[in-house]
């Protein structure tokens, strides 16, 4: 019996995936104003209240890894839940966020 994926993912974790030899999608579930100012390159921008209208163009990644992000982690966690129940078993959510990125992975990436 394999172990259930866990909601949630380190950032370190994250950015091994991201760089790793497979494909993972990159969620950024902020506003854009949020992403303008800054942003994890590679990043796909959906905001969360767009993110209905918008999962039929993630059918492709249903049976592969996405990674969800926000500012701090909140938001990126209730889209997690919500892409789970949609039928996304590898969606997880960035731990900390965008600003925890900041922080351990890429100071060049502004906090806010």
């Amino acid at each position: 019996m394999t172990e259930p994926i866990p909601l949630e993912i380190e950032v370190a974790h994250a950015k091994q995936l991201v760089e790793g030899p497979d494909e993972v999608l990159l969620v950024d579930c902020r506003q854009p104003h949020e992403h303008e100012y800054c942003r994890i390159d590679g990043a796909r921008l959906i905001p969360m209240r767009q993110l209905p209208a918008e999962v039929g163009s993630l059918g492709s990644w249903r049976e592969r890894p996405i990674i969800v992000h926000c500012h701090h982690g909140k938001r990126s966690l209730q889209v997690v839940t919500w892409l789970r129940e949609q039928g996304f078993p590898y969606a997880q959510s960035m731990s900390g966020g965008i600003d925890r990125w900041s922080l351990e992975i890429d100071e060049r990436v502004p906090r806010y």
